[in-house]
């Protein structure tokens, strides 16, 4: 089942979407989110549809375009489908698996060195 539509397509782009193509970018955007992460984290589909949406607009990755007196320019990406930098960080972070840890190195069942004192509030050289 996918997690975009290509009626959510439609909606976000604001227009009519070929279904057949819109479709196979779908799958395809899902498929790139996925070799970054399985299985895809709910919200993932956000991501997806940035992706589809920038593709099926954009299929060229053209940086300017001028009809008449109508001038676009958009930034210079790549064409075809691809993940940005931001797009694979949001897919790590809905899994779970961004942000700073730590690792504890001390085994389970460890106590204190030999020889420590038996006590934090006096210290062992004033005993």
């Amino acid at each position: 089942m996918p997690v975009v539509t290509p009626q959510d397509l439609a909606d976000l782009l604001g227009q009519d979407v070929q279904d057949d193509r819109a479709r196979l970018i779908i799958a395809q955007a899902e498929a790139l989110c996925r070799a970054v992460v399985t299985p895809l984290p709910q919200g993932a589909g956000a991501v997806v549809l940035s992706i589809a949406a920038r593709t099926y607009a954009n299929p060229q990755g053209l940086s300017a375009e001028t009809i008449g007196p109508y001038q676009v320019q958009r930034p210079v990406t790549q064409a075809g489908l691809f993940l940005t930098r931001d797009e694979r960080r949001s897919l790590r972070l809905m899994a779970g698996r961004g942000g700073a840890f730590t690792v504890d190195p001390t085994p389970a069942g460890a106590g204190p060195p030999p020889g420590y004192p038996g006590s934090w509030t006096t210290p062992w050289w004033y005993e």
